[in-house]
């Protein structure tokens, strides 16, 4: 769809999209392992009645009348890694306390974090609650931590979205391997839903599942929010113009070049990058163990102050790996839905302009999707807004069950 891809997107968000797993076929096409999805260890995590799960999202400021008991496991699972390799991954499984013997997912995938134990499955109780939300309307609520984030062993491909994709893709068939062990099964028709990082993640999974790219399951509806959809015409001038707050430009350009450096081998040595003497340390910056203070206090305050000339101007005009890197995650707007479609976003929103959205609405995807416009909210305002909105519409397109 979009022309070169920039070699920097940013901001919480990135998509989704299923990458070639290890072995080859007889026509040396990458064929997919037959233990993909397939559950490694399940850790159940407190359950909550009724009226715990109502206090509980009343705390996190997701009320929602008439809510349902849940029970939530820590799932481990087997999935591919960045090169296709077999790698493990972790994500969270949230059960409706229900006599349903069949149930309908939702997939709701989050925004950007920098340390490991900030996922779903460890300490990240925000998108917990987000994925309680569902689950306490009745329905199987799905939330990949990604790889490298939770248990998943190495670094996180940060905006990657083939991994991404494949992460997401691989706990829907873990969740139904866990149900199936409860005597109970899943609806194929999956609900796809994402914040920020997650929004893009969310289109590009929505769109595997349309196209068939996952066993067993296809897609009933998706509902995106304020997603980098558009990296190249608006997401990558907005990060070097101002639009993006430069604080925040700086900490996700140094964290996707550095994730995607070890995919697309972008620089030898990252002072081809970054400038001194932000160069020496970037690196160990996005470890999984450092939070956003300890990275922003290691980053300068402007990506003009963080990145090489070059890379300044890779960022607007990619080349070479830069491109590649940014043509392989930037298309999740490049598809025919036929399913129901819905794209929330703020103008106000200094973190993921609008016109990300305003974009993908120019797009093969905008023809079957409506674009919900939330005011003068800020990024994490955005989602604060959308998430009831969009369970109430998951209720009226395709009800739990």
């Amino acid at each position: 769809m979009y022309a070169g891809r920039v070699l920097l997107t940013l901001l919480a968000a990135v998509l989704v999209l299923p990458v070639a797993a290890c072995g080859a076929s007889d026509d040396g096409q990458a064929a997919a392992p037959a233990n993909r999805g397939e559950i490694v260890s399940v850790t159940p995590m407190p359950a909550m009645n009724a009226s715990e799960t109502s206090a509980y999202l009343d705390k996190w400021m997701y009320p929602l009348p008439q809510a349902g008991g849940v029970r939530r496991y820590a799932v481990e699972y087997r999935t591919v890694a960045a090169d296709g390799a077999p790698t493990t991954a972790s994500g969270l499984v949230v059960v409706p306390d229900t006599e349903n013997p069949r149930l309908r997912a939702v997939s709701y995938a989050h925004g950007t974090i920098v340390r490991r134990d900030e996922a779903p499955t460890a300490d990240g109780e925000t998108d917990r609650a987000r994925a309680t939300l569902f689950a306490a309307a009745g329905y199987l609520a799905v939330a990949p931590d990604y790889l490298g984030l939770g248990t998943g062993p190495g670094p996180h491909p940060y905006a990657h979205a083939p991994s991404e994709g494949t992460a997401s893709a691989d706990l829907l068939l873990a969740a139904r391997e866990l149900l199936d062990r409860q005597d109970r099964d899943l609806h194929p028709e999956v609900l796809v839903t994402g914040f920020s990082q997650g929004g893009q993640a969310a289109l590009a999974l929505a769109r595997d599942l349309r196209e068939g790219e996952v066993s067993g399951f296809g897609l009933g509806a998706v509902a995106a929010v304020s997603g980098p959809y558009a990296v190249q015409e608006v997401q990558a001038p907005a990060a070097l113009d101002g639009r993006v707050g430069p604080r925040q430009a700086v900490v996700y350009l140094a964290y996707w070049i550095t994730a995607m450096n070890r995919i697309y081998h972008l620089y030898d040595q990252p002072a081809e990058a970054f400038r001194e003497p932000y160069a020496q340390g970037v690196e160990e910056l996005f470890d999984g163990r450092h939070d956003m203070l300890r990275i922003g206090a290691g980053l300068p305050r402007t990506p003009q102050e963080l990145l090489t000339p070059e890379f300044l101007s890779l960022a607007l005009n990619p080349t070479g790996a830069a491109l590649r890197a940014m043509a392989d995650s930037d298309a999740v707007c490049d598809w025919q839905a036929g399913v129901p479609v819905r794209l929330y976003a703020a103008p106000g929103d200094r973190s993921v302009p609008f016109e990300n959205a305003q974009r993908c609405m120019k797009s093969e995807l905008g023809a079957d999707a409506e674009l919900i416009e939330l005011g003068d909210l800020d990024h994490g305002g955005t989602v604060r807004a959308a998430l009831p909105q969009i369970l109430e519409w998951f209720r009226n397109t395709a009800p739990p069950a």
